[in-house]
């Protein structure tokens, strides 16, 4: 049956309508509509589209709603590779950068453009022949999960392209953020409900793109900011202004505060004028991006493995805000020390509410002269870990009150004392081979995933574990049984059985593992690989003398000490006994360093530091990779630095000193697939 023609004019009539009145409201900022009569629009052109399913459309506003669940995320491919940007923190960087760019052009100042970094989520919007075909998250770079289903419920994001001669291929990059005033409602929403508040609009927005039903995802008003391209066909640009004037026109939201600037004096002009404005931008901004205009440029100047040459994201500093420490408790490590933890006021830090914060040791503490009831500016450092910068004295009033350290044990009322080191000193739980909160903590430890790797053995499982009595000592983790697991709180049938495999899968990790593992203080995993090296097995580690492990390379007297009380003290030689009964290895097979002679790795004698995160490799992999190679990994750079090998810095929140210190000395800088190729003879 032929559609009706009032009905098919009506349609047409009602989308251009509702793309008007959405284009008002997301990319021009001036809605003239109000929701409810927004919402009868769009349910009429729903109905008409019910009745006549022939009249919908790909680009429909109505697609916007949401369609069925998907059953999981495909890992889709960028065409072109979604960079992260360099941080900087100071002008003097900026100006470095300028400088760059200055000689990479040859003449004169060559022009910026300077945008806010919106706090969002990074995402590829593929238009293909001016409709939405894709859209996919950043992910590593190279490849990103297709949160399309999700994305289309955005009403900034356009379905087509509002142009009548598209190009055949477009990719638009943006940022998908939430405004601060929508987390609010979300939140009211959930106190209401009885439920935990979400922290910041970053983390919520991720969260939310990767949910799997869309209807849910139409439910939280999201948004974008388009700020630039990747892949195109049929369509050529010049500068970044052009760019950005023309995703404008083809119907994006495009922040409209970017400026264009001559020289970096007038960029550093435009990124202090912003850092204080921007808390009253009603969405979350965390710094400046700085691009070179001219893309002509941008070309000649190129990029490394992971980031472009011609752009730097100059970060503000860390948030401070000003509160009371109103109280001060003490929470218990896996050697017995205690760290006080003030309890503050609340005080709203980069979006999230903080109120503690770590007070170190009785050191840290005499040294600030911080007291209960002090006036302090507290800090969210790399806008994560809320710390105590200062003490505002002059707002003393004489009632502040020094902390008093405890006596006795929080956890099992143990006789404290007061350890002194060189540098530092503190309190400490004398309880060693009893004290629960202790043991909880060394079980944990001992489960950690660069130790002994055993899944499911988190903080609470071990606590848990502890307090009911069932491990006493590391070895009692390979006499648990199911029937005892199932008897606790909390223990499904899955649970125990994960807990049970992930013990018995850790029995073959090796004395390397193994010696970090047993929270022997001062024996870290580079420590605990050096002593492996030398002594092969654990009988040979416990005859040794102290001056035999005091000469091996970093280990000296102070740990040969430790080490050689751990091993023949009470604990630890009824911890060995019993993980040797379980059947732990505790040998490690010596590393066969490729020779010269033997046209073995090129890497050979080299020194080789590691920035970044790795597609491939964690640290410890990458780690142990460079030494099967027969070369030194460092973690920092030096003019004995031969190789640095850049992975992804987008979670670096400090800049990349190692990548610019590498420059600096001229020293190779490798991307992962590089040095792959290298090690594999390519």
């Amino acid at each position: 049956m032929a559609t009706p023609a009032p009905a098919a004019k009506r349609a047409t009539e009602l989308r251009k309508q509702l793309d008007h009145h959405n284009h008002l409201y997301y990319v021009e900022a001036a809605p003239v509509l109000s929701d409810r009569d927004f919402d009868k629009l769009l349910k009429e052109l729903q109905d008409l589209e019910k009745n006549h399913p022939e009249l919908m459309t790909p680009d429909s506003p109505t697609q916007r709603v949401g369609g069925a669940p998907i059953p999981g995320f495909v890992k889709v491919k960028h065409r072109a590779p979604m960079m992260s940007i360099d941080n900087s923190y100071d002008a003097d960087d900026v100006r470095k950068f300028a400088d760059d760019v200055r000689k990479a052009a040859g003449k004169g100042e060559p022009g910026y453009t300077v945008e806010l970094k919106i706090d969002g989520v990074s995402i590829s919007l593929v238009y293909e022949n001016g409709l939405l075909a894709t859209a996919v998250t950043r992910g590593n770079g190279e490849t990103g999960d297709d949160v399309t289903h999700n994305v289309r419920t955005i009403g900034g994001v356009p379905l087509r392209l509002n142009t009548s001669s598209p190009p055949a291929l477009l990719e638009v990059r943006g940022e998908i953020y939430m405004t601060l005033a929508e987390l609010v409602r979300i939140n009211t929403e959930q106190t209401k409900k009885g439920e935990a508040a979400y922290a910041n609009t970053r983390n919520f927005t991720a969260g939310t793109l990767k949910l799997l039903d869309p209807k849910e995802c139409a439910k939280r008003k999201m948004n974008i900011f388009a700020y630039g391209i990747g892949a195109t066909d049929g369509i050529e640009f010049k500068t970044q202004e052009d760019i950005l004037a023309k995703l404008k026109e083809f119907g994006f939201p495009v922040n409209p505060h970017h400026k264009s600037c001559a020289t970096v004096d007038d960029v550093l002009a435009v990124c202090d004028e912003w850092e204080q404005k921007r808390h009253d931008l009603p969405y979350e901004t965390d710094g400046m991006v700085i691009k070179v205009n001219d893309l002509a440029l941008r070309t000649k100047m190129g990029a490394t493995a992971k980031v472009p040459r011609w752009a730097k994201a100059y970060k503000y500093s860390a948030e401070q805000g000003i509160t009371k420490l109103e109280s001060v408790e003490f929470s218990l490590g896996k050697l017995g020390e205690l760290t006080p933890v003030a309890n503050l006021a609340p005080v709203l830090l980069a979006n999230t509410t903080v109120r503690r914060a770590s007070m170190h040791n009785a050191s840290w503490v005499d040294k600030m002269d911080v007291r209960v009831g002090d006036t302090v500016v507290v800090e969210k450092k790399g806008e994560i870990i809320p710390q105590i910068v200062s003490v505002v004295k002059e707002a003393r009033t004489g009632k502040e009150q020094p902390l008093a350290w405890p006596t006795k044990c929080p956890v099992c009322g143990g006789v404290v004392e007061k350890e002194e080191t060189p540098n530092s000193y503190g309190y400490n739980c004398m309880n060693v081979g009893l004290c629960p909160g202790q043991l909880s903590k060394r079980i944990e430890s001992y489960a950690k995933r660069d130790r002994m790797d055993i899944d499911g053995l988190g903080r609470e499982v071990s606590i848990q574990l502890v307090e009911s009595g069932l491990v006493k000592t590391v070895g009692d983790l390979f006499k648990l049984t199911k029937k005892q697991l199932l008897a606790l709180e909390k223990f499904a049938d899955t649970k125990a059985q994960k807990l049970l495999d992930g013990i018995s899968a850790s029995k073959d990790r090796g004395l390397a593992r193994l010696l970090p593992a047993l929270s022997i203080y001062s024996i870290g995993e580079s420590m605990a690989e050096l002593l492996a090296e030398v002594f092969l097995d654990v009988d040979l580690l416990i005859a040794a003398k102290q001056e035999e492990l005091a000469k091996v390379k970093g280990i000296g007297p102070k740990r040969a000490k430790e080490l050689y009380d751990y091993l023949h003290g009470e604990i630890g030689e009824k911890t060995i006994t019993d993980l040797k009964a379980a059947g732990v290895k505790m040998t490690h097979e010596q590393r066969v360093v490729p020779t010269a002679a033997a046209g073995g790795s090129p890497f050979l004698g080299k020194t080789i530091v590691v920035t970044g995160t790795l597609e491939n490799y964690d640290r410890k992999a990458i780690e142990t990779r460079i030494k099967d190679l027969g070369a030194k990994s460092s973690g920092s750079v030096s003019k004995k630095t031969d190789y640095v090998v850049a992975g992804d810095l987008s979670s670096k929140k400090g800049k990349s000193s190692k990548l610019d210190d590498a420059r600096k000395l001229g020293i190779t800088i490798l991307s992962e697939a590089e040095f792959e190729a290298l090690a594999n003879g390519g």
